[in-house]
């Protein structure tokens, strides 16, 4: 059971919006693209668990503090007295350890991401004994990119590799696991325990001005061009999307760039660009509650505080 679902951070949600409208620079980029591709491989961690049977508790992207240390784990699985804190790796080529350093053979020396995963296991075990909750605790790597491959692999490394991850899987379906309330509590604990503003945030400064307008493809994200009666239309891939659908998304980037500036007719005209202020009206009118009085109106979300 899925306590707590996966979603995008919101420095990969940034990032990703910031791609499509300005030239990143090449360290933000990378970065982008790193947990672009961190991301997927969370996501095919998460569609291996699914088909299995529902006999623990999962909870997806907590970001902790313990003994003011911050940390980081991608999956935690709550069983009867088990606990696994899974570090998902969407490596891919080959990869190579000599004397504890890891390395990659087009980048050369890496993070050792075992020093991670044992530090966030010490981390998490004093959070547990803070609030009184007593389980064993297992951490493991698991590596879900069948084109990864780690040379020099002692045989004692707490990973699965590509091959192995039926065998992860047979495991924690072995393992005996009747739940009651404390497994719940737990679980909610660690939930109420999430900080959703990271320290770790990486982003660009950006400016209004120089952002490129305008309404991106649901599908191939290029900018569309125009639209027919209630359909926007991507001119690149063919792709038709609903103009409500299309322009809301518009409205939720806009949010998320420019949390301090008001939704209003004139500014989400200006950032979409290819719609009539009657149609924008229309839209902000129908899905946001209206504020304010003639120049100085604008739209909040239904349960935002102003």
């Amino acid at each position: 059971m899925a306590f707590k679902s996966r979603t995008e951070s919101k420095e990969l949600k940034l990032l990703r919006t910031l791609n499509l409208r300005i030239d990143l620079p090449v360290k933000d980029s990378k970065n982008y693209h790193n947990l672009e591709k961190g991301y997927k491989g969370e996501q095919k961690f998460d569609e291996l668990l699914a088909p299995l049977p529902n006999n623990w508790l999962t909870v997806n992207d907590l970001l902790l503090k313990s003994d003011n240390n911050y940390f980081q784990v991608d999956s935690i699985l709550i069983f009867q007295g088990t606990i696994h804190l899974i570090n998902v790796k969407n490596y891919e080529g080959d990869y190579y350890i000599e004397k504890d350093r890891w390395y990659s053979t087009y980048e050369n020396e890496i993070k050792n991401p075992l020093d991670q995963l044992k530090r966030s296991e010490i981390l998490f075990k004093k959070l547990l004994q803070e609030y009184g909750f007593k389980f064993s605790v297992e951490s493991y790597l698991i590596f879900v990119n069948p084109g990864f491959y780690l040379y020099n692999a002692p045989r004692n490394l707490p990973a699965f590799f590509p091959t192995q991850l039926q065998r992860y899987m047979d495991k924690i379906i072995s393992i005996p696991s009747k739940l009651t309330d404390r497994h719940v509590k737990l679980a909610e604990k660690l939930v109420s325990l999430h900080l959703t503003e990271s320290p770790f945030t990486q982003c660009p400064d950006y400016h209004y001005e120089k952002l490129k307008k305008g309404i991106t493809c649901v599908s191939c994200h290029s900018f569309i061009a125009f639209f027919k009666k209630n359909i926007v239309i991507c001119d690149k891939c063919g792709c038709k999307e609903n103009v409500e659908s299309a322009v809301l998304r518009s409205v939720n980037e806009f949010i998320l760039l420019f949390p301090d500036r008001k939704v209003t007719v004139s500014a989400i005209s200006d950032w979409c660009k290819i719609l009539s202020r009657k149609t924008i009206r229309r839209i902000l009118s129908q899905n946001f509650k209206y504020m304010g009085c003639s120049s100085s109106s604008f739209y909040v979300k239904d349960g935002e505080i102003e």
